[in-house]
C-alpha cells in the first residue's frame, strides 16, 4: 500500500486538489482521506490553532491522532493499492514544531516519541503546496473569511515560516519518506492539475 498525502498552509489548494481527484475517478483505486478537521465532523472539539501551553499542544496531537488511527483502520479494510491523504502526521508535527520555535513547548520530542506507538499511515510521498503569504491571505479575503476571524494564526508570517521550515528545510525530518514542492500561487485548477501529474505518476 503505497501513501501520497497532500501538504501545505490552509488556502494552500489541498481540498480543491482532492476533489478534483475525486472527479477523476481515483477512488476506483485509492482510499482518499479528507483532512483531520473534516473527520472530526463537530466544530466545538476541534482543538485550537494557538494552543496556550505544551499539555495542551499534547492533547491536541492526541485527539488528531485519534482521527489518525481511524484512517489507518479504514484504508486497511479499504484493502486498494493506493492512500491519499489530506495532511498527514507530518502536518501535527510541523504545527508542533513552529509552536516550539514560537512559544518554547518543546513537544516536539514527545510527539515523536508517542508517534512511535500509535498507528499512523507514512507517507511514501508527500506533495507541499508552497504558496505565499500574501496570496493565503488574499485567498482567504476573497472566501470571506477575514472579518469572522480578524487574527488567523495560521497565516501568521511567523507560523507559516516555521512550518514550511519543517517541510523544506529538514531540520527535523518529516515522516514522509519524499517531499516534493509544487509552487502553488497560480489558479486553483492549475494546482489540481499539477497535483494529479504527481499522484498519477507515483500511482501507475
Amino acid at each position: 500500500m503505497k501513501v501520497i498525502a497532500i501538504e501545505g498552509p490552509s488556502y494552500a489548494g489541498k481540498s480543491t486538489a482532492i476533489r478534483h481527484l475525486r472527479r477523476r475517478g481515483y477512488e476506483d483505486r485509492a482510499y482518499i482521506a479528507n483532512c483531520y478537521v473534516k473527520q472530526i465532523g463537530r466544530q466545538d472539539v476541534v482543538p485550537p490553532a494557538r494552543t496556550a501551553s505544551a499539555a495542551e499542544q499534547v492533547a491536541a496531537f492526541d485527539t488528531f491522532m485519534a482521527v489518525e488511527e481511524t484512517r489507518v483502520r479504514t484504508a486497511l479494510a479499504a484493502a486498494k493499492p493506493f492512500v491519499i491523504l489530506d495532511r498527514s502526521v507530518d502536518t501535527l508535527l510541523a504545527h508542533a514544531h513552529a509552536l516550539d520555535a514560537l512559544f518554547g513547548y518543546a513537544v516536539q520530542h514527545r510527539l515523536r516519541d508517542r508517534l512511535q506507538v500509535l498507528p499512523h499511515l507514512s507517507p511514501d510521498h508527500t506533495v507541499y503546496l508552497d504558496v505565499p503569504a500574501e496570496v493565503l491571505g488574499l485567498r482567504r479575503k476573497t472566501s470571506g473569511h477575514t472579518a469572522a476571524e480578524p487574527d488567523y494564526f495560521l497565516h501568521e508570517p511567523t507560523f507559516l515560516t516555521h512550518t514550511r521550515d519543517y517541510f523544506l528545510t529538514h531540520a527535523q525530518p518529516p515522516v514522509s519518506r519524499e517531499v516534493t514542492v509544487v509552487p502553488a500561487d497560480t489558479s486553483p485548477e492549475a494546482i489540481a492539475h499539477a497535483v494529479e501529474a504527481l499522484v498519477s505518476y507515483w500511482t501507475r
